[in-house]
């Protein structure tokens, strides 16, 4: 869909010519550059400078005072082929969701300028609601109109992708307006209402310190790599010591999550998941005498809680946060007690213990047999459910 509006746009502005060309290029290289230093693709908008500028080039009436002539058509050829030149790169060097970031910028800037063009360039503006405040309110509103857009596209883009649920995808999304989306909305409405005042000058002013922010969101988030690394590292503390078998832990993180994703947890929960599956087996440190393969499923109910309280107090002294030592610790309760992060914890674990990653009972197929057979007591029937979903659409066995 991306493709064909990007197509007919540049068709459009190739047999009308291009209005306003310095306008064009000015906001092109602006979007540009703010493509180019984007971040990575696992933020939810990894180009904060490019959107604003794409978003203030869809609401631009007035250049220095005087009226812009360009329309939809170009507004999609311009952001198109500039978010298109940016985006190369990232492609080039493996970044295949990067189509996916392109076929957003393209949709959503569409809605933006067919909402805001055609009434400027009317001049129905000029009637309601005029040049003063109200003319600022109603570029928010038209900007949280296409938050909420964007949004939509992301989170079905998502779904397409993973094959996962979309209210949890649309929920994370709409989470994430209050907080870079809404930033990035109110840069576009500046940016446009500058340039309306004082020209294209206003494009390299608002351009320095909005790379310092991003910048700061890139040193931010490579913290959060250096955490998550800390994390991992602490999870094979188990393998390395032999009281676990290679690559255990990071087999019921991936499955942990994916599970979760499908029983609609939201960003936060599955980050909490996925730290407490790495760690979930850290207590078997604190034994004198190892469990044999490392398969914690086959021991008693006393010996299982006793391992999980040591793995919680040895992850409330790592000063990760105590959400993610609760499910530790609660790894081995009752599942009617626990809470749904610990239910999954328990029997992914069990099943890949059970499946053969431990070097215990064989075959995923025989495993999952075994979990269904247990949902009275030791799984709730849900996790398991959606285990055997996950399994079903290629997340695989443990290997």
């Amino acid at each position: 869909m991306g493709a064909v509006v990007g197509g007919a746009g540049f068709a459009w502005t190739l047999w009308h010519g291009i209005h306003e060309p310095g306008a064009a290029l000015a906001f092109g290289v602006f979007i540009t550059v703010g493509e180019l230093v984007r971040w990575g693709p696992d933020g939810r908008e990894a180009a904060p400078l490019g959107a604003a500028g794409a978003l203030a080039y869809a609401l631009l009436g007035e250049i220095a005072g005087m009226p812009s002539t360009h329309g939809v058509p170009q507004v999609v050829t311009v952001v198109g082929a500039a978010a298109l030149a940016g985006t190369a790169p990232h492609v080039a060097f493996g970044g295949a969701r990067a189509l996916d970031h392109l076929a957003r910028r393209i949709l959503t800037v569409t809605f933006a300028a067919t909402c805001f063009q055609p009434l400027y360039n009317s001049g129905s503006l000029d009637e309601w609601p005029g040049q003063g405040p109200y003319y600022a309110v109603l570029l928010v509103l038209l900007l949280a109109l296409t938050s909420l857009c964007d949004a939509v596209l992301c989170a079905a883009l998502a779904r397409a992708r993973t094959g996962w649920p979309f209210a949890p995808f649309l929920r994370d999304e709409l989470r994430a307006l209050i907080g870079i989306g809404s930033a990035i909305c109110a840069t576009g409405v500046v940016i446009a209402l500058a340039v309306a005042v004082a020209g294209l000058w206003a494009l390299p002013v608002f351009c320095l310190p909005l790379l310092l922010t991003q910048f700061s969101f890139r040193r931010y988030a490579a913290v959060r790599s250096t955490y998550r690394q800390t994390i991992a590292s602490l999870a094979r503390a188990t393998e390395i010591a032999g009281y676990t078998p290679a690559g255990h832990a990071r087999r019921v993180a991936a499955l942990s999550r994916a599970v979760g994703r499908e029983l609609g947890l939201s960003e936060p929960d599955l980050t909490v998941l996925e730290n407490a599956a790495l760690m979930h087996d850290i207590g078997q440190l604190s034994l004198v005498d190892p469990v044999p393969a490392g398969a914690t499923e086959p021991l008693p109910p006393e010996d299982q809680r006793r391992i999980a309280l040591l793995g919680g107090a040895v992850v409330r002294q790592t000063g990760v946060p105590a959400e993610v030592a609760v499910v530790v610790e609660r790894q081995a309760d009752p599942y009617r007690e626990q809470p749904l992060t610990a239910r999954i914890v328990r029997t992914v674990n069990a099943f890949d213990d059970l499946a053969g990653g431990g070097g215990c009972l064989g075959g995923p197929l025989s495993a999952l047999e075994r979990l269904r057979l247990s949902t009275a007591r030791d799984y709730e029937p849900r996790v398991v459910e959606a285990l055997a979903r996950v399994l079903a659409r290629g997340g695989g066995p443990p290997s």
